[in-house]
């Protein structure tokens, strides 16, 4: 199910509350805990999307499974709504992160190009370093000077 198609209201309470094994009553206790409150239509008739009666379902298990009383219902929903607003803000924190990489290196490892990222990353071909021959009778000197010292 699509996730507009689950924020769409269409359960009326009657039906709702049979979904759930419940009263019409219980349901209009929980909306006036503001645990869940369904929308309303120009006649001021309650509306439950699916994503309520989900919500609601948690409410009712909480309540018949392990005795949560509606002050900890609320503290408990409250958390849970706290919980997935912090996953979604993480996840389109995850998403920025990659778009952005693959702005910053992406594209310059595809056109062989040089980075503008923070760190640059060289993508020239590699050469191993060659002494100069001053340099590398200097190096022979000071070899032989420390292995006359070892011994």
């Amino acid at each position: 199910m699509a996730e507009t198609d689950r924020d769409r209201p269409v359960y009326l309470i009657g039906v709702a509350a049979e979904m759930l094994d419940v009263s019409p009553q219980t349901l209009r206790v929980y909306e006036r805990e503001k645990l869940v409150v369904p929308r309303r239509t120009e006649g001021n008739t309650r509306l439950y999307s699916e994503r309520d009666v989900e919500e609601l379902r948690c409410i009712i298990r909480l309540q018949r499974e392990f005795g949560v009383n509606l002050a900890g219902l609320d503290v408990i929903l409250h958390m849970r709504r706290r919980m997935e607003r912090m996953q979604r803000e993480f996840q389109e924190m995850i998403e920025y992160i990659g778009e952005r990489l693959m702005m910053d290196f992406g594209a310059d490892a595809a056109e062989g190009g040089e980075s503008t990222g923070l760190v640059p990353l060289y993508r020239g071909k590699l050469v191993p370093v060659r002494k100069r021959p001053d340099e590398e009778e200097t190096a022979a000197k000071k070899g032989a000077k420390k292995r006359k010292t070892a011994e």
